[in-house]
């Protein structure tokens, strides 16, 4: 029984010994080894304010002043507001606010036409009729441009068309390519990759029927289609290709078609649109129309 006794005093005097007395390890020394408590919540983060704010809607005579952007983001926080308290005043304000959006879209619209009635070089009409009669007698003017350019260079570039026995598109797309052939005076090809697997490396060839044109006694070549294309797209792509080739015009310029040149349709008309155009100067841009130093 003493013993049991002294036993019971020696584990008591250790628990006793093990709450007063300070450790390395936090509160081990004062609440033991075993101690557990639940973490305290972080005071410091607090639920946030999904409120929207109510945005400050200034006098019709204010906001015309505004510009669109400011405009836009005050539509913007007005509709995020009225979703969020859904009520009627508010939902009713947003659309005030696109209301005025739209009139002042509309007030531009017709500004715009008195402008491009003010100055016609703005205006595509000038160059672009859109009456069938005038569209007419403008496409049967750009063929007539074209079959007079591509004629005048038969002698100088001739048409390469890479095909294969196994390629059912080479079929169509060769006899538009005779075609261009009649009416163009042009020396055709027909390269078969299959025979000359070769001409496939050679000329970068990856897709049948591919059409390209090769300017004769020369490294130039380009490619005009890939796929088969209309006559009229194989006729105005040929065209456009030997001008860049022949330096008549400049990459800007692809879309420029025939008979367009220094028009509203011409992207260097008005002088150089890219700072790697060679007529940039020392930063500034020169009018194409002057004479450069």
């Amino acid at each position: 029984m003493k013993r049991v006794l002294a036993l019971g005093a020696f584990l008591l005097s250790g628990v006793a010994c093990a709450q007063t007395t300070p450790s390395t390890t936090g509160d081990r020394g004062t609440r033991g080894y075993w101690w557990y408590e639940t973490p305290r919540p972080d005071t410091a983060e607090k639920a946030q304010d999904e409120a929207v704010p109510k945005p400050v809607i200034p006098p019709m005579v204010e906001l015309a002043k505004w510009s669109p952007p400011r405009i836009a983001k005050l539509i913007e926080q007005q509709r995020d507001y009225a979703a969020t308290v859904l009520t009627i005043d508010a939902v009713a304000d947003f659309w005030r606010l696109q209301d005025f959006a739209r009139r002042k879209a509309r007030a531009f619209a017709g500004v715009t036409q008195l402008a491009m009635l003010t100055y016609p070089q703005l205006n595509a009409r000038a160059a672009n009729p859109m009456v069938g009669e005038a569209r007419d007698a403008l496409g049967a003017h750009k063929d007539q441009v074209r079959r007079q350019y591509l004629r005048a260079h038969a002698g100088e570039f001739a048409l390469v068309m890479f095909a294969r026995d196994s390629c059912g598109y080479c079929k169509v797309q060769w006899p538009i390519v005779q075609r261009f052939q009649e009416d163009m005076g042009w020396q055709v090809s027909l390269m078969d990759l299959d025979r000359k697997p070769e001409l496939s490396q050679r000329f970068g060839v990856e897709v049948t029927p591919t059409t390209m044109v090769i300017r004769r006694n020369s490294a130039q070549r380009m490619v005009i289609a890939a796929g088969v294309e209309t006559y009229p797209n194989l006729a105005q792509m040929a065209y456009q290709a030997v001008r860049l080739l022949s330096g008549d015009i400049r990459p800007e310029q692809w879309l420029t078609g025939a008979g367009e040149e220094d028009g509203f349709f011409d992207a260097l008309a008005n002088g150089p649109v890219a700072s790697t155009d060679p007529r940039v100067i020392g930063g500034d841009l020169i009018d194409a129309r002057e004479p450069r130093p």
